[in-house]
């Protein structure tokens, strides 16, 4: 890669905006499934990669769900967080917390023991190893009903030392944050940190809705904010965490094209955003390859790339001798 990807990755940085099943690589799924006898619709990892045409988010949740259920027993779950965190290692992502999802594994009959089992160890050794920070967001399916996110809270409980945070994802259109708002208000009160995703495909209202009704501290996406002149005005006052994931809003068809992307006026208008990878396989690639797309396409600046290093350390949920430490790395002030 070029010299600006070089200097990318030796920045300390955070990732938090990542969705650990969404690391599923092709060449894995089929190896899965032929190791678990489960029929899928393609017949090499190269016929996978060519469904990678996304229309919508819900042309690519089909497919993300598929992926998912070659995902059976803990050796598989282990397997898929450590080859993410060796990523991480390679990219000089210093810390990272990663969004599951417990419904797309507990309806087709995985317990939590299984994936949590899988989780831990992985998350562990990487720690062990090389120092690996990371902690993980446990999200709420946004197109399944409230009592399935109240059954999830309930389900997690043994696990709770384990999950810093509480996310929402999946399809955002027709399933406002005022959905889940009574659950949010139950996470809350059991102490996790809360997130969720809201204005990538869905409208600048389910942002305000995401902090209002939800009381979120950090927005997944956000990118439709621009739209809303009084909402940017807010996020930045209060200087709310967007996690920005750049090549999947062009794979989505957010925006048409890597030049349409608006994240340097966003960086413009005093808005906290971090760049993130989201799903890689599925979206074109990992940390640095949307690092090195905005380079390319936007003409994104080595200084510009420090600050959003220095952005996504203090959105994180780190302890503050860490963000103060990496802050110092990055020659940024502790807030």
């Amino acid at each position: 890669m070029s010299e600006f990807v070089d200097y990318v990755r030796s920045l300390p940085k955070a990732e938090l905006h990542l969705h650990i099943e969404g690391t599923l690589e092709p060449a894995m799924l089929m190896n899965l499934a032929e190791q678990h006898q489960i029929d899928l619709p393609y017949s090499s990892a190269a016929e996978v990669e060519r469904a990678y045409d996304f229309e919508d988010l819900q042309s690519f949740l089909d497919l993300y769900y598929l992926g998912a259920s070659v995902l059976i027993d803990t050796d598989d779950f282990y397997s898929l967080m450590f080859r993410y965190l060796e990523r991480c290692r390679d990219e000089g992502i210093v810390h990272t917390e990663m969004m599951f999802d417990p419904q797309t594994h507990t309806e087709r009959g995985i317990s939590f023991q299984v994936f949590m089992s899988g989780f831990s160890q992985a998350m562990d050794e990487a720690k062990r190893q090389w120092g690996q920070s990371s902690s993980l967001i446990m999200c709420f399916l946004r197109h399944l009903p409230e009592e399935s996110a109240f059954e999830t809270l309930k389900a997690a409980e043994p696990f709770k030392s384990q999950i810093l945070s509480i996310g929402l994802d999946s399809a955002e259109l027709g399933h406002p944050p005022g959905k889940f708002e009574r659950v949010y208000a139950a996470a809350g009160e059991q102490g996790y940190r809360l997130v969720a995703h809201a204005g990538g495909e869905g409208p600048p209202a389910y942002i305000v809705d995401a902090l209002d009704q939800l009381k979120v501290e950090r927005v997944d996406h956000g990118v439709r904010c621009l739209e809303d002149e009084a909402l940017v005005e807010r996020l930045v006052r209060e200087k709310t965490p967007l996690t920005v994931c750049p090549l999947s809003n062009v794979r989505l068809r957010v925006f048409e094209n890597m030049v349409d992307h608006p994240i340097r006026q966003m960086l413009e208008r005093g808005l906290n955003v971090s760049v993130n990878s989201d799903d890689p396989p599925y979206f074109g690639g990992y940390l640095l390859d949307n690092f090195d797309a905005l380079h390319r396409e936007l003409g994104l600046t080595r200084e510009a790339a420090r600050l959003l290093a220095v952005n996504s350390i203090r959105s994180s949920f780190i302890d503050e001798a860490s963000r103060k430490d990496w802050l110092d790395q990055l020659g940024a002030p502790t807030p």
